[in-house]
């Protein structure tokens, strides 16, 4: 189990920017039509809009969630935003515990990905490691 422990920061890392990218994809699809969805683009969503504030928060928190700068932070916020996206356009009073059958299943797991990097912190390969290292 201890060997576990030594490679665990970096298991950490891996997650933090294998999350990042795949958060980040989720904002280009939503301006730039790329990656284009299994269901197809959205077209370019408005930027004064729930969806583009949306895709501006999956673009800079995707990007700085890969360089682990700003980790903790930036994680809060996009659990709460996940979280967000979660009870007011998935759940309903009728399904809010079935994710599957409301189609938020994605959105709880990244809520509860980026709650963890909060306590966790980003693990290895971080900026963050460089930034707030003691000299």
């Amino acid at each position: 189990m201890n060997s576990l422990n030594k490679i665990s920061p970096y298991a950490l890392g891996l997650l933090r920017i294998i999350a990042g990218y795949m958060f980040l994809l989720h904002g280009t699809s939503k301006f730039f039509e790329y990656p284009v969805s299994m269901t197809g683009g959205n077209g370019a969503v408005e930027l004064f809009s729930m969806m583009g504030i949306g895709g501006v928060l999956e673009i800079v928190g995707g990007a700085l969630l890969i360089l682990g700068l700003f980790t903790r932070p930036v994680a809060f916020i996009l659990s709460g935003m996940m979280a967000v996206a979660y009870f007011q356009i998935h759940a309903s009073l009728d399904n809010v515990l079935l994710p599957i059958v409301n189609k938020g299943e994605l959105a709880a797991l990244y809520s509860l990905v980026f709650l963890n990097f909060v306590f966790l912190g980003a693990g290895a390969f971080a900026l963050d490691n460089k930034v707030c290292k003691k000299s």
